[in-house]
């Protein structure tokens, strides 16, 4: 497996002399959990390291960058939605949003009687350049496709899913590039990378951990 970003720093705590996190880029079709009995792909089928668990979740037919851990008290920081870590999504959604469903969005949907958290929301002017999917998306000839960055500050079950829709936009494709200061980049799909010291203490920092 990939293995980048071991550079050598200084040591936050003993902690984490004997802790493990790394940055995993899950494939379309792949379930966030070491099992399944239906034997569906699972993370086991990519990580072989004892010990560490994903902190969050990351649907089934969703993407992108997920956090696993042997720290449990990171996880927690990952995790925690009081901590308010950002996390940024890509979504490929049917039709071209106007301002007024982006602004929806950005103000919070109401979802199952909750309204959500004020979110960071813009339209990108370009396709972002990501792997192709290995279940392509559906395709309507007479529907055109936009993609939007979206960051979220809590973690509803398929919230962003529930959002884009709520605002008449569902969501073809999805994939989260970003958990707080730790980002995707060009990770390759199925491969994952350690965390440094270094991007540990961010998480910390950025969750409001001292």
């Amino acid at each position: 497996m990939l293995q980048t970003g071991l550079v050598s720093e200084s040591i936050i705590s003993d902690r984490d002399n004997t802790s493990r996190t790394i940055a995993f880029n899950k494939p379309y079709g792949v379930l966030p959990c070491f099992t399944d009995l239906k034997g569906r792909p699972t993370l086991a089928d990519y990580v072989a390291i004892p010990g560490v668990y994903a902190a969050g979740r990351l649907d089934l037919d969703s993407e992108g960058l997920l956090l696993l851990t042997s720290d449990g008290t990171l996880a927690h920081h990952i995790t925690d939605p009081q901590h308010k870590l950002p996390k940024v999504y890509l979504a490929q959604v049917e039709r071209i949003p106007n301002e007024e469903a982006l602004e929806q969005l950005r103000k919070g949907v109401v979802l199952n009687g909750k309204k959500t958290r004020p979110a960071e929301v813009r339209l990108l002017p370009d396709d972002p350049q990501l792997p192709d999917r290995p279940v392509p998306i559906r395709f309507r000839k007479n529907v055109p496709t936009a993609w939007v960055e979206i960051t979220l500050r809590e973690g509803l079950n398929r919230q962003v899913r529930r959002m884009t829709a709520s605002v008449g936009h569902p969501t073809l494709r999805l994939v989260r590039v970003a958990v707080g200061p730790i980002v995707l980049g060009g990770l390759p799909p199925g491969e994952w990378r350690d965390l440094t010291s270094g991007e540990m203490a961010q998480i910390y920092s950025t969750a409001g951990h001292r």
